[in-house]
Parts: structure tokens; sequence; C-alpha cells
């Protein structure tokens, strides 16, 4: 008899054996956390055998468990295959506890603070454990969710799976859809790079072109005029709570209404008309234990895999410098799957390319089951819906080309240039001028005319000449000569002690990577020969303070007419050249000056001649807007 007021497990073992004892109480605990399903019947199940045990303990589950009363106890063998579903709702449920999984893990080591936030993301790429593998598998997981979501909808068009019953069930993936978008897109900025900060800074200004109401949608979302601490936090906050609870939330309603109407069977295995997802016979079902349940997780597995290994050797998050809202980075867009909208608003108003032309599509996608009435889901008695289908995947793919900053955004070479040499560090690529180790920076004035020798010149003599065809048109007046050099780079704040009074050759022997660099430089200049005629670019490395180099770079150019973004050509194709002139008096046949009823003396434009009586053209000088600064610990060149 027992000691206690109920039986024990030492009751048991006296009762029935040790062993015995053990296997029955390991049996009741799997049985208990299965919601009906012994040892014996997972190892039935697992090894595709018939249930011994009648009623069938595989369906029971289903009734009476947790988590698998969201599932149907068995399925039409008609949707077990790759066809219809593709398996991307499943897959979109996948991503949304695969995102919620690493997203927890990234959390532990994140403060939505601008002043924190890079760093935690500096520390999670270097010191934390895997750190760098969690948050490209979290980056790259957002990506494909995105995708599949927008997938699994297309393909519940093209197989007229919104259709009644199930148009609720349609609208409820829509909003999943909407969230989806928004969850990325919200995440975007956590980094807290000049990639998040001005990429969301693109999407969050078409807040301001909602109609009266513009400003005040605009201060809540950025929780200031400009994206800071509040910005952050409000979108930290709308990434971990809001919009998960939504997603939860409505992930639940989807599954809901699937499990009620059931799977919509393939068009062509239905009768015009009818419904029959719900009745399945019985040599057509495939039970979910344990033929879908394996099928599923094979599909995690193997999902799994592909973005382990992507994210092993293929794929890395992108991270730039820390955010810095006074610097204005080339070629910013918004996240892909908002190109479209960025491509639309260059269309023309922001409010009706911006807010009122994506509401309208939402709105006709959502609406979409109530007004395509018709009976048949079949693919030929289709035909007008599965052409806008395909209608809107072209204007989509269209809009999001017109998206890119490519499209139909007019940047100066000498800009792109520039912009090419400094790039910041994004996807592995690292802008070449930032490559130069730091003791191979040494102080001057290089340029690129040194390439450009004529045959037996040596690069010393080009230089040279150079220098002195600069104080000659410093002399003249001319400009393009030192003092326009210095004049600029005194309006980037380099002092005047530092300032450089000559080019000199590039050391190549001490300076073997500034010599690939500059000549780098110097191709890139040669690919606008129109553009950029007569041009040359010049790199100024100054030691701006202990172990910090300042480096400026130029590019000098004859100015040519341009009208309508177009570079005027005479009609031997050159170029036409801005000439300089000055206002010179009129003389009259005595050599004294002509004036007028005001006894001003009359002026006339003329052109500049240089020693040889040939017009001199415009000299432009162009500067990088900021200096790049390379400190002695800079990783750049390693």
């Amino acid at each position: 008899m027992s000691i206690l007021p109920f039986p024990s497990f030492l009751d048991d073992v006296k009762e029935k054996g040790f062993k015995k004892a053990v296997f029955e109480g390991i049996d009741e605990s799997v049985e208990r956390l299965t919601a009906g399903m012994n040892v014996q019947d997972i190892r039935e199940a697992l090894r595709g055998e018939n249930p011994s045990r009648r009623p069938n303990p595989r369906l029971q589950p289903h009734a009476d468990g947790f988590w698998l009363h969201m599932r149907p106890a068995y399925f039409n063998r008609d949707i077990t295959g790759l066809y219809p579903t593709f398996r991307l709702g499943w897959l979109s449920t996948y991503f949304v506890f695969f995102e919620t999984i690493t997203g927890m893990l990234l959390m532990l080591w994140y403060t939505p603070a601008p002043e924190i936030a890079y760093g935690n993301m500096l520390n999670i790429l270097n010191n934390v454990p895997l750190g760098q593998l969690v948050r490209d598998m979290h980056r790259l997981g957002a990506e494909f969710m995105v995708a599949v979501v927008a997938l699994h909808m297309m393909r519940t068009w093209f197989t007229a799976s919104y259709k009644k019953p199930r148009q609720f069930t349609w609208f409820t993936g829509l909003i999943l859809l909407v969230i989806t978008g928004f969850l990325s897109f919200s995440g975007y900025l956590l980094p807290w790079d000049q990639l998040a900060l001005w990429a969301v800074t693109i999407g969050a200004s078409m807040a301001e072109a909602t109609p009266v109401i513009g400003e005040q949608v605009n201060l809540i979302f950025r929780g200031a005029p400009e994206l800071g601490a509040n910005g952050l936090l409000r979108f930290y906050l709308l990434h971990v709570l809001l919009l998960p609870a939504l997603l939860f939330a409505f992930t639940g309603v989807h599954y809901y209404k699937v499990i009620i109407h059931g799977h919509s069977l393939p068009p062509q295995k239905e009768n015009i008309g009818e419904d029959s997802a719900k009745r399945v016979p019985l040599d057509k079902r495939v039970y979910f234990i344990p033929d879908v349940l394996t099928n599923e997780m094979m599909w995690i597995g193997v999902t799994t895999f592909i973005i382990t290994v992507l994210c092993i050797w293929f794929y890395h998050a992108p991270l730039e410098n820390h955010a810095d809202p006074q610097i204005t980075p080339l070629g910013t867009t918004a996240p892909w799957y908002f190109l479209w909208i960025q491509g639309a608003l260059k269309l023309g108003d922001k409010f009706i390319w911006g807010i009122a032309f994506p509401t309208v599509v939402l709105g006709a996608l959502a609406l979409m089951p109530y007004l395509d009435v018709t009976v048949s889901r079949r693919y030929a008695h289709r035909r007008v819906m599965l052409s806008i289908a395909m209608l809107l995947i072209s204007i989509t793919t269209v809009l999001s080309y017109m998206g890119l900053a490519k499209f139909a955004v007019e940047t100066s070479p000498e800009t792109e240039i520039i912009h090419q040499l400094t790039f910041e560090p994004a996807h592995s690529h690292v802008g070449i001028g930032r490559t130069i180790p730091f003791d191979e920076m040494i102080a001057g004035a290089y340029t690129t005319a040194e390439f450009h020798t004529d045959e037996g010149e040596s690069a010393v003599a080009q230089i040279q000449q150079l220098n002195d065809q600069l104080f000659l048109n410093d002399v003249n007046g001319i400009g393009g000569g030192f003092d326009q050099i210095t004049s600029e780079l005194s309006g980037h704040y380099l002092s005047a002690n530092k300032m450089p009074d000559r080019l000199r050759v590039i050391p190549e022997s001490e300076a073997p990577t500034l010599m690939h660099v500059m000549e780098e430089f110097d191709h890139m200049i040669e690919e606008f020969p129109i553009e950029l005629p007569n041009a040359y670019g010049i790199l100024v490395i100054t030691d701006d303070q202990k172990d910090l180099k300042r480096l400026d770079w130029i590019i000098s150019w004859d100015e040519v007419v341009i009208e309508n973004g177009e570079v005027q050509l005479d009609e031997e194709g050159n170029p036409v050249f801005i000439y300089q002139t000055e206002e010179v008096p009129v003389l009259d046949d005595n050599g004294e000056p002509v004036l007028d009823e005001n006894g001003t003396a009359v002026t006339e434009t003329v052109q500049i001649l240089d020693d040889n009586g040939n017009p001199v053209p415009v000299r432009r000088i162009f500067v990088r807007e900021h200096p790049l600064y390379t400190h002695r610990d800079s990783a750049y060149f390693e």
C-alpha cells in the first residue's frame, strides 16, 4: 500500500517491475503530449504502416491537441502534390515563425537608440557567436517571406481559389500581404546605417502627400520632422510588437477560414459551379499524419538548408556606414518590394501616384472576389481574369524597373565617377578610392594627367608642363589654375597652410596601390570623352590630424554646351565648348573709347585668346562635396 494519497511511480515499479513501469510511464507521457498517440502509434506512422488501434488514434490530435486543431485531419489527394498549391501557403507560415525566432535572438543584443544601434550591429557581426549568420538569415528570410506571400496570392488568383465561399479568406490573405510588406519595411531602419536611413526616408516621405493630414501622418511615422531617436523607437515597436501581433492574429483567422472551407481543388478536378473541397471520398483521403506532416517537415528542412547555405557562402546582409542625415548617398531606392510605388512616383503627382494609386490597386484586389462572380474556375473560362493577372504582373515589373535609381535620374558624370571611387561599404563592395593603405597616403597633390605623356616624354616632364600651365592660367587670370582649385578646396574647409602649391609625380615604388587607384580614376574619366573633354583628375592628400588623412577628389575639364540634358556637337561630332569671355571698351578710329549718351564707355563681349590666338574654353573644377577621411585603423585596405 502506498504511503502517499495517490499512486506513485515506486508503486508501479513494485507492482509491474522497473522496465515495464518505465515504458508505460513514457508511453503515457507521449500520449498526453500528442493528445492521443502513444509510442507505438508514432512508430507505425513514421514507418508508413496502417494504425493498429481503433478508432484511428491519428485523428485525435486534431480534435484534442493544441497545435493541430488548425490543421485538417486529412486532405484530398488532388492537392497533396506540388500543384496546385506549390506549398506556398505552408512556406508563408513557416517564414512567420522563422522570422520570429531569428528576430528574438537578435533582440537580445540590440537597443533601439541612434547612439547605440549601429554599434550593436557591429557587435552582433563581430563578437556575438553566429551573430552574422543569424542576422543574414533574418534579413534573407524577410526577403523570401515577402516574395512567397506575394506568389501565394498570385497562385490563388490563377486558380480562382478566391471564389465563393472563400472571398473573406482572400481578403485576410491580402491583409497579410500588406502586413508582411510593412513588417519588412519597418525592420529596414533598425541597423541605422546609410542604406536604412535613406531607404526609409524615401518611403516615409510619401506620407506627406496624404490630403489635409499629411504633415501629421508624417510626424506620427517619424516622431519628428527628421528621422531620429523617436522615429527609430517607433519603427522598432512597430517591428517587434504591433505588426507581429496583427500578423499572428490574421494568420490565425486565415488558417481558420481555410479549414472551414477546405483547400480548393485544382480547377479541372471540380465540376463547374460545384465546390467539393469539403467532401473528400475515402479512396482520396490522405491523412495529415503521417503523409502530409512528413512532407511539410521535408519542406521545412530543405528551405532551412537552402537559406543556411546561401547565408554562409553567397549572401550577407548589407551594412553601410553609420546613418548620416547630412549626406545623401547616390542611387538610394526603397526596398525592392516597394520599387513599383517609387517608379509610379516618377510619373507625376506624389498624392496621385504615391497614395491614391496604391490604395486603388489594393482596393481593387480586395473587391475582386465580389466582382468576379463567374461560376467556373476553369482556365479556359477565365481568359479575362488571367489576362488582368498577367497585365498586373507586367505593370508591376515595368514600374519596379522605373523605380531603380538609374531610370529617369540624371547624374552628372563627374558626380558618378567620384561616387564610384569613394563608394561606402555595401554588399561587400567598397569604392576603390577607400582601399589605399594608410602608409601609402603620402601627402601631396597627384593627377591622372601623368598617364597621358607624349612619346618619349617622362612623367616628370608632363607634370612640370601641367604645373607651368596652371601657374600661367593664374597669371593671365584664366580659370582652371591653382587659384581656382585653392578656392574650391577652401570652400571645403581645407586650411590655407595645407593647400597644394603644385602637382607631383605619383611615387609608384612607395605607393603602388595609390598608383593603381589613380589609373582606375583615369579610366573612369576616359569613359566620358564627350561630357568631360580634356579632363583629368586630381587627388589631394593632406595630414589632417595625427593618424588621420584627408583625401579631396577633384575633376577638371573644359565646359561644354548642354541643352535638354544632351551635349551639343558640331558638324564633325566634337562637343561645342563654352569659351571664356571678357568685356572690353569699344574704340573709335582714333583709339578713343566710345561713350553712350550718358557718358559711359560702351563695351563689347569678346572671347579670351591664348598665346596662339585660340579661344580659351571655360575650365570647370568639381570637388567632392564631403572630403574622405581615413584613419590609420581603417580596415578597407586589408
